[in-house]
């Protein structure tokens, strides 16, 4: 009799606490739910995590504007460079899960850096939830007008005639025109010297004053100088050609049919954000990438969007970490 008690004392108790359990998950999804409708109540942090000016920024900056307005609240684009976007990844981890801070994410803090820098100090995968890949961008491969080549065929013949004489210019080790720059050298079979600066000014200056002769660039940084003759263009790394380098072939169309690589932006928040929150981002983000302004800016740079569900934007960092991890590892790439 008492063990038969004892039973049914731990049955019910039990019972008590799946019941508990299942008020407790259910008030924490109903306040979750509350929060999503309250949010955002006041301005959102976007981390870049690179310097005002270039690609990244100016994405962040368009499509951020239009965000705000359509969430009735500021979208605030706070710059933290450093370590190949690595600070600006680890400050978005490390902040809290609400979704006042995201992160304009890309193919080097969510792509390069995982399969080139040891010891991150974030995990690409566990520590961000994934909200839209906003645009994809083509880089160009430019040359100084001194250098008397025109075309992907002519650099390869010069590069073979003189195997490590022709330097080239990037924004950092391990940077996204720095693995360009790689993966075309494997490709053509030739040796190119890196020339590694600290960002994309003080790498543009140099290549503009004839200090190095070539340089893969994002569309935005480059484009005036190709208009004013200052820049040859050589080819553009993606699929197909660019709207707003009209006759500049790919360099995939010019004999290295493997060739293929761009930049592409995306924004994140801190792993364990609310999904409803997630997705009022996302909603947000793919509405503002409809606008037809936005659009035309975004073209106008050389990039392309793009937009989508958070599942199909975590696929996509997924496939671009193997797709790039194999062409580092193949290249023997390490960071200098």
């Amino acid at each position: 009799m008492m063990k038969r008690r004892a039973w049914l004392v731990g049955l019910l108790s039990a019972a008590c606490t799946v019941m508990a359990g299942g008020m407790g998950a259910a008030r924490a999804q109903a306040a979750g739910g509350q929060a999503a409708a309250r949010f955002p109540d006041h301005p959102v942090r976007l981390i870049v995590p690179f310097s005002p000016g270039g690609g990244n920024d100016n994405v962040a900056r368009t499509v951020g504007r239009r965000l705000g307005e359509i969430l009735g609240q500021a979208i605030v684009v706070e710059n933290r460079a450093g370590a190949g976007g690595t600070v600006g990844a680890e400050t978005v981890a490390r902040a809290p899960s609400d979704g006042y801070t995201l992160f304009l994410g890309g193919v080097g803090s969510h792509a390069i850096n995982p399969n080139l820098r040891k010891n991150l100090p974030y995990d690409p995968i566990k520590d961000f939830a994934p909200i839209t890949l906003l645009a994809q961008a083509p880089m160009v491969l430019v040359a100084q007008p001194s250098l008397h080549v025109r075309n992907v065929a002519e650099l390869i013949a010069l590069a073979r005639r003189e195997p490590g004489k022709l330097d080239y210019a990037s924004n950092g080790n391990g940077s996204s025109s720095h693995l360009a720059a790689v993966m075309f050298a494997t490709e053509a079979h030739v040796t190119l010297t890196h020339v590694p600066y600290k960002g994309l000014s003080p790498a543009l200056t140099d290549l503009l004053s004839g200090q190095v002769p070539l340089m893969f660039s994002s569309v935005v940084a480059i484009l005036p100088h190709i208009k004013d003759g200052s820049l040859v263009p050589l080819g553009v790394t993606g699929a197909h050609e660019l709207a707003s380098l009209p006759g500049v072939p790919t360099i995939a169309s010019q004999g290295l049919p493997g060739y293929e690589t761009s930049s592409w932006y995306g924004i994140l928040a801190p792993a364990g954000t609310p999904r409803d929150i997630v997705m009022k981002l996302n909603a947000g983000l793919n509405q503002a990438l409809q606008d037809p302004s936005i659009r035309t800016s975004l073209a106008s740079d050389g990039a392309e969007p793009v937009g989508g569900t958070p599942e199909q934007f975590a696929a996509h960092i997924k496939r671009e970490m193997e797709r790039l991890g194999t062409a580092i590892r193949q290249s023997g790439l390490q960071m200098e």
